[in-house]
């Protein structure tokens, strides 16, 4: 039998000292990982066109391009959006800082670097982006068709499934480009400034004859500048009506019971429907008594099954 080989995680360095460059790829080769080079910032975009690494080590000073413009036009890129961006640089101050982040960068070191340090970042973050590659994947094989956008109404990412409705949808449609419609923006705005709920949860996709079928619906903020919505078609019955009807509880505690279904604690509730945790602990109290049960999981497999899903 052939034994099988583990894959090794690709790091892609950009630094223009060969000082650096020899020292970290001395020390990544040694922790079982493999190592490309790019000397500056147009080489470095050149070669995430051929292959996609895992991880970058950017350099945040560099002639021509900086690595700043850099990593914002890797972030740009479909294939490379997802690949988590350490800086590397002399530069401490605040201001630095904050553009590493501001650029897409997930952590910032100062140099002189120390090679374990970075390592040890490097498979935190590692392990946080195929986390949420994973999740991703998941929604979409489940059939969620969902995308995040920004307050501008740009969108950041979204399911396969959903990126394909609005292909065929808008003829024009380019993920990486596209921006929701600007009654949508405003409705957009609407949900993330209000405190009442009295902006609609939902709203139309545009009204030509194939996009009037397409339905947004407001999940809630899953980041500082990211709102997770979901795209339905007009005639589909979502899952948060059928639970209203069916198991006769209210718009809010059917959007409680759904979360509750995807195994989500009252805080993560709370945070995705923009309420506090207590609040909905209330709501779970008032769907114990409507269901006859006494708690949270008994409420999930009634739910679940009201779905036809498994429990």
């Amino acid at each position: 039998m052939t034994p099988s080989v583990k894959s090794r995680d690709i790091v892609l360095v950009v630094d223009d000292s060969p000082g650096t460059v020899s020292m970290l790829t001395d020390a990544l080769e040694q922790a079982g990982v493999t190592v490309l080079v790019a000397l500056g910032g147009r080489n470095a975009l050149d070669l995430v066109e051929r292959i996609t690494p895992d991880v970058i080590l950017m350099d945040a000073v560099m002639p021509g391009m900086d690595g700043f413009e850099t990593c914002r036009r890797l972030k740009q890129g479909k294939n490379s959006a997802h690949v988590p961006v350490i800086f590397m640089t002399g530069l401490s101050e605040t201001e630095h800082v904050v553009k590493a982040f501001e650029a897409g960068g997930v952590d910032y070191v100062t140099k002189p670097v120390v090679p374990d340090e970075i390592i040890a970042r490097m498979h935190v973050h590692l392990a946080n982006a195929r986390l949420a590659q994973s999740a991703r994947a998941a929604l979409d094989a489940a059939g969620r068709f969902l995308l995040a956008v920004d307050r501008a109404g740009r969108v950041l990412w979204c399911t396969p499934q959903a990126s394909k409705l609005l292909g065929t949808a808008f003829d024009a449609f380019d993920r990486e480009s596209f921006v929701l419609p600007a009654e949508v923006r405003e409705w957009l705005r609407a949900k993330i400034s209000e405190s009442t709920g009295a902006a609609a949860n939902g709203v139309r996709l545009g009204s030509g004859p194939d996009v009037q079928r397409l339905h947004l619906s407001f999940v809630g903020q899953i980041g500082g500048d990211e709102f997770l919505l979901r795209l339905v078609e007009n005639d589909a019955v979502s899952e948060e009506s059928l639970l209203k009807d069916r198991l006769a509880v209210t718009a809010r505690e059917a959007e409680v019971l759904l979360w509750l279904v995807r195994g989500k604690s009252n805080r993560d509730i709370g945070e995705i429907l923009g309420i506090s945790p207590r609040t909905v602990n209330k709501h779970l109290e008032q769907i114990y008594t409507k269901l006859g049960v006494e708690n949270r999981t008994s409420a999930a497999t009634l739910a679940a099954r009201a779905l036809g899903v498994r429990p």
